[in-house]
């Protein structure tokens, strides 16, 4: 998978912007607030529809515009496509190919990529949402259906808090309506379930081997998946739905006392562990950033395994945060294997000799020159 060309138009700080002939590995250099981190934040928007930094898309917009637009150019195994994302107070339309995408869903995956940014540390030492969404966002890619589960199971939990939140010293009749929202939960939240287990349990065969290496055999890194209705191993449907609707009926009272639900993948985490350590609370910066790298890594790889072309990386002011031995992993990873876009105040913080070949282009104030 390869970004032959992007253009943006009244994106962030961007009027106006057209890059071409990308080259394999492409050094975004500029100071602060220039709109490095943009660029590689409007290949991430063109891959899944949003941001890797706010949730407001109209924050995207350049400030005093109405409407953003972005297009890229990207070759794939099996041909070019193009790629159209528009943005506007009203929504968002998608395009591939110049066909408007009836569903957002349907447009994610064209373009898969891997952010890697010092943020991305938080995966391992944040909150569970943190993790819950690391989850959602790289099992969209190469699952689409995952998605479509995700937004229905979202707009199922808003109506059934809504009514937990008016069920409270009502009689039983009242609560009749609560098992319809209860089976619709369950028929959603038990998809999501399923493919977050899946998508786990490759995510630790590949992240295992990779921490292995850059720790030179001296750490065994695993993942544990904290489901919480189920058992992690379990990924039988028909068991899942049971077990959902037994944590349903269990929690019902001290739902209904506290207005709001207390089981389902909106409550799930994931934990890591170094030689059966728990990382988040008993690990070393080292070995939290450490993990926080293999799980990257060991993205590119389960991407790779699911697609059948790598994905594009994008490294937002995170080489310099790496001590020489990690960044040097890490660039051997991708050198010549993966295309890859690296933003950074300045080139004296990274190992050129490993880069080679690298097409550099300068950005300040919304201008970039190669």
């Amino acid at each position: 998978m390869f970004v032959n060309s992007i253009e943006l138009q009244q994106f962030r700080n961007y009027e106006h912007l057209k890059l071409d002939s990308f080259g394999p590995v492409n050094l975004l250099i500029g100071q602060n607030a220039q709109g490095k981190t943009n660029l590689a934040e409007a290949i991430f928007a063109l891959a899944l529809t949003k941001s890797h930094r706010t949730s407001r898309d109209k924050e995207l917009i350049r400030f005093g515009e109405e409407r953003a637009r972005l297009t890229a150019e990207v070759d794939k195994k099996y041909g070019s496509v193009k790629l159209e994302l528009a943005l506007s107070q009203q929504g968002k339309k998608a395009k591939i190919n110049g066909l408007e995408q009836r569903k957002l869903s349907d447009f994610v995956g064209t373009l898969n990529v891997v952010m890697f940014a010092p943020e991305d540390l938080e995966i391992v030492k944040g909150t569970p949402g943190v993790r819950r969404r690391f989850l959602d966002m790289e099992i969209g890619q190469v699952a689409p259906g995952y998605l479509y589960h995700l937004q229905q199971y979202q707009k199922v939990l808003v109506q059934r808090n809504n009514l937990l939140k008016q069920l409270w010293g009502q009689n039983a009749s009242a609560q009749t309506m609560l098992e319809v929202w209860n089976e619709q939960l369950v028929e959603h939240g038990v998809k999501i379930v399923k493919k977050r287990k899946q998508f786990i349990k490759k995510l630790q065969k590949w992240a295992e081997t990779i921490h292995q290496g850059i720790t030179g055999g001296g750490e065994v890194l695993r993942l544990a998946y904290l489901p919480s209705f189920s058992e992690a191993s379990e990924e039988d449907e028909a068991v899942l739905m049971d077990q959902f609707m037994i944590k349903l009926s269990q929690m019902k009272e001290q739902e209904i006392r506290r207005g709001t639900t207390l089981s389902g993948p909106h409550r799930d985490d994931l934990s890591f562990f170094i030689n059966d350590r728990e990382v988040q609370t008993y690990g070393s910066q080292g070995q939290q950033r450490t993990t926080a790298l293999s799980l990257k890594l060991a993205e590119i790889e389960l991407i790779h395994e699911e697609i059948g072309e790598y994905p594009v990386l994008l490294l937002d002011d995170v080489l310099s945060e790496l001590d020489p031995f990690r960044q040097t992993q890490l660039i051997e990873t991708f050198q010549s294997k993966v295309q890859t876009f690296i933003t950074a105040t300045g080139i004296e913080s990274l190992n050129l000799d490993k880069l080679k070949d690298a097409s550099i282009y300068h950005v300040h104030a919304g201008q970039v020159e190669r």
